[in-house]
């Protein structure tokens, strides 16, 4: 059974992973997605089975992506593992700060290009790529903040954190894409409820970083 820590440590990758899909650099580029899956799609029957293949090859470009930058990030974190445990307070300020530019739509507008997208199945999987590789960018903070939980867990829980962050990306990436295969999402819905979710989605991280911050000056006593 998971203890306290492993449980918290968890939730803050899931809310982390929530974070980094729905960050403001690359929430942006989801109606462009919808539109080029319409378009590589167009005349051809809306099928399950079709769009669960391309949600699982978008799913796999971030998976792969997002898999490097942890190699690299513990390849380079392995020396300086003590010192990491102080970056906890800096995630959970940055979590509150960022969280209330966002909730009063004070946050900065960033655009990343993406790769050339080629008419093909394969083009899913670079845009998986390239958007997961905005995203992290854009709450580098929350991902180095992940890095030092799994880092400074045991193995198996780290494992878990690691996985937790990844497939929460991955899961929603693919979500997204069946939802737009079966004609469940449009572009224009984006536009809709773009404000409305960039309102939540500024909430959730001002919990997530008053809880981060619990955790880290209370409960740890880093500070």
């Amino acid at each position: 059974m998971l203890d306290a820590a492993a449980l918290s440590a968890l939730s803050f990758a899931l809310i982390a992973g929530i974070t980094t899909f729905f960050s403001p650099c690359a929430y942006p580029l989801l109606p462009g997605y919808v539109g080029y899956y319409v378009s590589q799609t167009e005349g051809e029957q809306a099928s399950l089975g079709g769009a669960l293949s391309r949600g699982f090859i978008a799913g796999a470009g971030v998976l792969v992506t997002l898999g490097v930058l942890f190699l690299v990030a513990f390849q380079v974190s392995h020396s300086t593992l003590s010192s990491l445990v102080y970056f906890e307070p800096i995630v959970g300020a940055f979590l509150v700060i960022f969280g209330v530019l966002v909730l009063f739509d004070r946050a900065p507008s960033l655009s990343v290009a993406l790769p050339k997208r080629r008419s093909s199945v394969f083009g899913f999987a670079i845009f998986g790529s390239g958007y997961a590789l905005a995203a992290a960018g854009c709450v580098a903070p929350v991902f180095v903040g992940v890095v030092a939980r799994a880092m400074s867990a045991p193995p198996t829980t780290g494992a878990m954190v690691v996985g937790t962050y990844v497939g929460s990306v991955v899961l929603l990436m693919v979500s997204l894409t069946v939802a737009t295969g079966m004609g469940l999402v449009a572009a224009g819905q984006f536009a809709s409820y773009g404000q409305r979710l960039k309102q939540v989605a500024g909430a959730v991280m001002i919990l997530a970083g008053l809880g981060q911050l619990y955790l880290s000056v209370v409960l740890l006593g880093v500070i």
